[in-house]
């Protein structure tokens, strides 16, 4: 296949690009490289990989390549509540209208599969499950754009829609604002955290296992496409206590100290249930402790301050 990949040198593109180029993909990627990024350098060499310096908005562009490609994944998006409140017009303009222009542009046997989020699902009592049918009922402009750039491309049909879990591990583009990462670096870095709202609860996926989503959903697209998925591991549906407990194991010295003072920007809450996805052939199988050991071991190699933080 040919693959447009915009916003591909982010945190998930640095880990997918490479594996698609593995199984024998074309893959261009458009990315303004605004966290002046190099992710990608280890496949610069690669005769299948293309990389264009450019906006996702860019209907130019677009118009350009997207005669090319067989499929487009739409990575490019500003992310994480604080990023999106802070450049509110940039938000809607990367994470919505950047979609449409997509949708607007492509033709109807071009194929998308596109990463949304279960942050969806909003606020909870943390007890139910929450599945595909479940009401969405963002509360950040994050999920707001997401859910709502969801809604209109299962509308326009021969697409999948991917509701990650909270992503965890190692990428060349490393992000520290993702929980389970940012637990970690505390804990390796600081040694010590303050939790406050600790029994939220979230579900999480570790980032190979979203590169693998994306390319089981490319070999079975005809079976699964017109549908949104939850994308997280079942057995990962974990309280921020639960998490940092989980750390603590690797990292004995960490001191965790409850507050009650302190507010979440995101005021997420769930449970989630990947049956659906699970029972369409695909499920997550690495844990939140491997990813914690692999984090751990990226940290020695990574400078104390950095341009980590989508915040």
């Amino acid at each position: 296949m040919r693959i447009l990949v915009t916003g591909g040198c982010g945190y998930i593109g640095a880990v997918l690009v490479p594996e698609l180029l593995s199984a024998g993909h074309h893959v261009i990627v458009v990315d303004n490289l605004m966290y002046s990024q190099v992710s990608l350098l280890n496949v610069a060499t690669h005769p299948k990989f293309t990389f264009i310096r450019g906006d996702a908005r860019d209907e130019r562009l677009l118009a350009e390549i997207l005669p090319q490609v067989d499929f487009i994944m739409p990575l490019a998006a500003i992310v994480g509540a604080p990023a999106c409140e802070r450049m509110p017009d940039l938000t809607e303009s990367i994470n919505l209208e950047a979609i449409r222009l997509i949708m607007r542009l492509r033709t109807g046997e071009q194929g998308i599969i596109f990463p949304t989020t279960n942050s969806g699902y909003g606020t909870t009592d943390g007890k139910l499950y929450c599945t595909e049918e479940s009401p969405l009922e963002p509360i950040s402009l994050y999920g707001r754009t997401k859910v709502q750039a969801e809604k209109e491309l299962l509308e326009s049909e021969n697409a999948i829609t991917l509701r990650l879990a909270t992503v965890f591990g190692v990428s060349g583009r490393m992000r520290l604002d993702l929980l389970v990462n940012h637990f970690v670096y505390e804990a390796f870095f600081r040694g010590y955290i303050i939790l406050y709202e600790e029994h939220y609860k979230r579900n999480y996926i570790h980032i190979k296992d979203v590169a693998d989503c994306f390319l089981y959903c490319l070999e079975n697209f005809d079976r699964l496409k017109n549908e949104a998925y939850n994308v997280g591991l079942d057995e990962a549906n974990y309280s921020k206590r639960e998490l940092a407990d989980l750390v603590k194991r690797q990292v004995p010295g960490f001191t965790i100290v409850s507050s009650d003072i302190g507010k979440d920007p995101d005021q997420r809450n769930y449970l989630v249930s990947n049956a659906k996805l699970r029972g369409n052939g695909f499920a997550a199988r690495r844990t939140v402790q491997r990813g914690i050991l692999e984090l751990l071991t990226a940290y020695k190699m990574l400078p104390v301050e950095g341009p980590y933080q989508n915040a």
